[in-house]
């Protein structure tokens, strides 16, 4: 049988994830920055409740829309820390991830030939995700000059009479880029008076840096009504593998976005619910004491890498949000993927080629600092002699 004549063309033309070719080359010797995954345990109060309803035995669906208890929770934390107000029971869904409410949303609102603007240099699934809803993306490239923020000119430049979306995706991955209030006020102006749907993948909001704080574009007037607000348990709570993610929304998105998920995953992980309540019941409790202290962890390798790229003549911008830093390798003469390819070969550290995040992070890499200090100090000195061995 020939399965070129089979599977969708739209699926065979899109290419795997550059970020999981370097993840499947890994070995015990080799210093990950690839892979986006918090290197802290899933704090012990969270996990312990998953454990104790698992002890009961039954773990049965939940509603299609996610366990009541939780969206009050989520509900609240929108509230009172993104200054957004939700009906839990009519406004929010819990997904499996925030990556499956990002093709929710995609899926609600994409039609054949709908134009989707998002952002570049960007995470690898807004793309696919875009064409597997029979949409056309349309990149906007954010600038290392600009500190990869989205400006409106690039906006006004990109927006068509097909344009359905636009991902906002700050605090960015693969850049650290975030947008702050000033920064948005003249995106709010462009989009206001739309008929363009926002979908604010927020999943970093908890981790910006410089004592910056997120805010979200759902916030401004008028713009709530227009916004998907994408977000989860993942990074935050360190909680990947847990899959628990959530939309909020005006009440028929949520709604159109909820129809999909119950015909095709039905509902989130149980357990996963449970530990999701636990996390934000006890962030509430101890003014979120175990999300500060990763925080504060992650800051300290930030400013480390930052000086240690710069120092090592790869110019590298502070990003002040998520965890990764984006230097330029340019100064190298080598192509992302070359440079990657040959450091991990040279020196068993693995970074991922900008261009796996689109065709304008060519000259860049992607490194993830969500692992040990001492893993990235012991990266550095491999990085420096591999840079040593290219002159």
């Amino acid at each position: 049988m020939d399965y070129s004549k089979i599977i969708v063309k739209r699926v065979q033309d899109v290419p795997p994830s550059g970020i999981r070719k370097y993840f499947d080359l890994l070995n015990d010797e080799t210093i990950s920055l690839g892979v986006g995954e918090p290197d802290f345990p899933t704090p012990e109060r969270i996990r312990q409740e998953a454990l104790e309803r698992l002890s009961k035995g039954r773990i049965p669906y939940s509603s299609n829309s996610g366990m009541p208890e939780l969206r009050e929770w989520i509900a609240r934390y929108l509230k009172e820390r993104e200054n957004i107000e939700y009906d839990p029971m009519k406004e929010i869904l819990i997904t499996v991830g925030a990556s499956q409410a990002i093709d929710l949303a995609l899926r609600a609102v994409v039609e054949n030939g709908d134009e989707v603007i998002v952002p570049e240099p960007t995470y690898v699934a807004y793309l696919p995700g875009v064409i597997f809803s029979n949409g056309v993306p349309v990149p906007l490239v954010t600038t290392h000059e600009d500190r990869f923020k989205m400006t409106p000119e690039a906006l006004k430049a990109a927006i068509t009479p097909k344009t359905k979306a636009i991902i906002l995706p700050f605090p960015n991955n693969p850049t650290g880029g975030i947008m702050e209030y000033e920064d948005l006020v003249p995106i709010v102006e462009i989009l206001k008076d739309k008929d363009i749907i926002v979908l604010a993948d927020e999943i970093y909001s908890e981790l910006t840096y410089n004592g910056k704080q997120h805010v979200s574009i759902a916030s401004f007037p008028g713009m709530r009504e227009k916004t998907i607000v994408l977000n989860g348990f993942s990074k935050a709570f360190s909680m990947t593998g847990w899959r628990l993610g959530y939309a909020a929304a005006p009440a028929p998105l949520i709604a159109a976005m909820t129809k999909i998920h119950q015909l095709t995953m039905l509902s989130a992980p149980t357990p996963a619910q449970y530990a999701g309540i636990a996390a934000l019941r006890q962030g509430f409790e101890t003014n979120w004491e175990d999300m500060l202290a990763m925080k504060n962890e992650y800051d300290r390798r930030r400013r480390f890498l930052v000086d240690a790229f710069n120092e090592l003549g790869l110019e590298c911008k502070e990003p002040e949000g998520a965890f990764y830093v984006f230097p330029s390798i340019k100064s190298t003469g080598l192509k992302s993927e070359e440079f990657c390819d040959r450091l991990l070969a040279y020196s068993n550290v693995c970074a991922v080629p900008g261009t796996a995040f689109g065709p304008s992070g060519e000259g860049h890499i992607r490194c993830c600092y969500a692992t040990s200090y001492e893993q990235l100090q012991e990266a550095v000195v491999r990085i420096k002699r591999f840079l040593d061995s290219l002159k």
